[in-house]
C-alpha cells in the first residue's frame, strides 16, 4: 500500500465550499474567482491566437512576447529594471511557481517561516521537500508582522521566509517599514525569501504596494510570484510569473521544467497582446475593486457582523462573534444551507486555530450578487 506523503490532507476547503454552495444553490462568496467577463480584448486575444495555429510548445521560461512586457510592466508599477531572459519566468499558475521556488532551496531539515493565516499551499510544498513550516501569527485584528517574535524564530536551520502581501485570506498589506524590517533579517541571517504578490494591483485606500522587487537587498534574495489570473480576471487560465535574480532563477527552472515544462502558449501570447496595447490596465483595479468592497460593507451596516475594511486582495472578513460562538468550520457549512451565502472559514489557514470568528467573503461579484448576498446575512 502507497503511504501518504501528506496524509493529513484531503480535498481543500475551496472545492468542498463550491460543491456544498452549489449543490444548495447558495450564493458563492467563498472561491476566489470573479463572476464578470474578462477584458474583451483579452478574450478575443486568446481566440485570435488560437486560430491562427499558435498551440505548440512554448520555450521554457515563457513566451519571449511576455517576459518582454513583463519587464516593461515591472519597470511600469515597481521602477525596478528586470532581464527578461534571466529573471522572469512564466509558470502555469502562481501555485506552481511558488512549489517551484519552495523545492528548489528548501531541503531536507530546513525550517521555513510562515505567517498564520496561511495560504494553504506553502506547508505542504515544504514538507513535500523535506523541510519544516514554523508557524508564526499575525496579530488580530489589523494581522499585522511581530518582527520580534521572528527574529526569534531565527535558528541555524532556518531556510526562507514566506511572505503575502497583499494577504490572502485577510486582506492586510505590508508597509514599507515592514519590508525594511524583512530586509535587514535576512541580510543579518543570509535567508531566502518567497514573496507572494498576486494581488499586487488589488490595494485600497490611497495605500502602496511594497515589493520585494524595489528592495535591493532583498531583490538579491527573492523569488516574487504574481498571477496573471488575478490581475487580469481569468483565473482559469492558470498562468503566472515568478521573477528572481539570475541565480535564483536557474534554481527555479530546474524544477519548473520537470512539473510542468511550459505554460500555455496561445495565452501567454494573448496575454502579452493585451498588456502591450493596454498598459494602464492594472492601474485600474485598485478602484474597481475599492468601489465592490466599500458596497459591500456599506450593505452590511445593518447586520450583526463587525468588520475592518480589507485594505488588499478581493476578499473581506466578517467577524460573527456577536452573531455566534460556534466554530466558522461549521457555521460556514450552516449558513451556505440558510441563508444561503457561501464563505471560507480563516480557522483552516491556521497550524493552531486562536479563538476568533471570521468568515472570508470574496467581493470580486457583479454588484448585484454582492447586493444580494449582504441582504440574506443582514437577516442573520
Amino acid at each position: 500500500m502507497l503511504e501518504s506523503k501528506l496524509p493529513a490532507l484531503g480535498t481543500t476547503i475551496f472545492s468542498r465550499m463550491s460543491a456544498l454552495a452549489a449543490q444548495h444553490e447558495a450564493l458563492n462568496l467563498s472561491q476566489g474567482c470573479p463572476d464578470f467577463d474578462a477584458p474583451e480584448a483579452l478574450r478575443e486575444a486568446l481566440c485570435r491566437h488560437t486560430m491562427a495555429g499558435h498551440n505548440q510548445y512554448a520555450p521554457l521560461a515563457g513566451t519571449p512576447q511576455l517576459r518582454e512586457q513583463v519587464a516593461a510592466q515591472l519597470l511600469r508599477y515597481r521602477g525596478t529594471r528586470c532581464d527578461p531572459d534571466s529573471e522572469i519566468t512564466v509558470v502555469p499558475g502562481a501555485t506552481e511557481g511558488l512549489f517551484c521556488a519552495i523545492t528548489a532551496c528548501v531541503h531536507p531539515g530546513d525550517e521555513v517561516i510562515v505567517f498564520d493565516p496561511c495560504y494553504d499551499s506553502y506547508q505542504p510544498a515544504v514538507e513535500m521537500a523535506g523541510g519544516r513550516a514554523v508557524h508564526l501569527p499575525l496579530a488580530a485584528p489589523g494581522f499585522t508582522v511581530d518582527w520580534e517574535r521572528v527574529a526569534a524564530a531565527v535558528n541555524a536551520r532556518t531556510r526562507l521566509v514566506i511572505i503575502n502581501s497583499p494577504h490572502n485570506p485577510t486582506g492586510s498589506t505590508l508597509s514599507r517599514a515592514d519590508l525594511l524590517q524583512l530586509q535587514a533579517l535576512t541580510e543579518r541571517h543570509d535567508l531566502l525569501v518567497i514573496s507572494d504578490e498576486v494581488y499586487e494591483h488589488m490595494v485600497f485606500d490611497g495605500r502602496a504596494h511594497h515589493s520585494v522587487l524595489q528592495f535591493e537587498g532583498l531583490r538579491q534574495r527573492s523569488f516574487a510570484v504574481f498571477s496573471f489570473g488575478k490581475t487580469f480576471g481569468v483565473t482559469g487560465w492558470k498562468t503566472g510569473y515568478c521573477v528572481a535574480p539570475p541565480e535564483l532563477t536557474r534554481e527555479l527552472r530546474k524544477i519548473h521544467q520537470y512539473v510542468s515544462f511550459v505554460a500555455v502558449t496561445p495565452v501567454q501570447l494573448a496575454i502579452a497582446d493585451f498588456m502591450r496595447d493596454e498598459p494602464g490596465y492594472p492601474a485600474t483595479l485598485a478602484a474597481f475593486y475599492q468601489r465592490k468592497r466599500d458596497l459591500f460593507c456599506r450593505a452590511l451596516r445593518d447586520s450583526r457582523f463587525t468588520l475592518q475594511p480589507s485594505a488588499g486582495t478581493y476578499f473581506q472578513l466578517l467577524d460573527y462573534s456577536a452573531i455566534s460562538g460556534e466554530v466558522d468550520t461549521r457555521l460556514c457549512e450552516t449558513w451556505t444551507r440558510s441563508p444561503g451565502v457561501a464563505s471560507i472559514p480563516v480557522s483552516v489557514f491556521y497550524q493552531h486555530p486562536p479563538e476568533q470568528h471570521y468568515l472570508r467573503f470574496c467581493f470580486a461579484k457583479s454588484d448585484a450578487v454582492l447586493q444580494e448576498a449582504a441582504d440574506l446575512l443582514c437577516r442573520i
